[in-house]
């Protein structure tokens, strides 16, 4: 787990890509400190797993089910990245829990300076929508804010200075992709209460409706 707190930007230093999948390798300082073969570092919001460490690098393997849900697979030499470890029970959680797991991706459609911050409208899919809140938590490229603005297409955010300078996304361009994770909550939530509709349909077969519809 982690708390969507970016700790550093990292740089992609190496990339090797097949078909679906990549093994990418990444420039980085902070997040090498006590790390450990098979830790997790949350990658633009993607939790990867450590495969080696060596002279503030770490190499980690990308499968093709996160290629296809993620914009990892655009990622190049050079590329930068929001880099977090994995929350330990003693940390303080400053953010909102972010699994790194990516429901899909969204495409910037508007940037819009308001005194010290800016305005990101970010367009996705329904599907992934339907999970955002007014004043909800979501993740985007592994980055906790706050939802302000929501609709049928599109949600926005609010950055301040500080979340400018500690993370890519205000050096994303216009049409850019990024992760986006929805808060797990709402997914529980659904899930639970599609299982009582359908145990709810399995009561109303009784044997009195059987025998009414010739079935008994």
């Amino acid at each position: 787990m982690f708390t969507g707190l970016i700790e550093e930007i990292g740089t992609v230093e190496k990339i090797d890509k097949t078909e679906k999948s990549a093994v990418i390798t990444i420039g980085a300082k902070t997040v090498l400190d006590e790390v450990k073969l098979g830790d997790s570092i949350c990658t633009n919001g993607v939790c990867l797993t450590v495969t080696s460490f060596y002279h503030g690098k770490f190499t980690v393997d990308v499968m093709a089910e996160t290629m296809r849900r993620s914009n990892l697979k655009d990622l190049e030499r050079g590329s930068k990245v929001n880099l977090e470890r994995a929350l330990r029970l003693s940390d303080r959680l400053g953010g909102h829990m972010v699994s790194g797991h990516i429901d899909g991706v969204g495409k910037i459609e508007k940037f819009l300076e308001e005194a010290n911050a800016v305005w990101i409208t970010i367009s996705a899919d329904e599907t992934i929508l339907k999970y955002v809140v007014e004043k909800g938590s979501i993740a985007i490229d592994g980055v906790s804010l706050t939802v302000a603005y929501v609709d049928e297409a599109s949600f926005r955010v609010s950055i301040i200075p500080h979340t400018k300078t500690m993370t890519t996304l205000l050096s994303k361009h216009l049409g850019d992709e990024v992760n986006l994770e929805c808060d797990v909550v709402g997914k529980y939530v659904e899930k639970i209460l599609g299982m009582n509709n359908r145990d709810s349909k399995k009561e109303d077969i009784s044997m009195d409706f059987l025998k009414d519809n010739g079935f008994a």
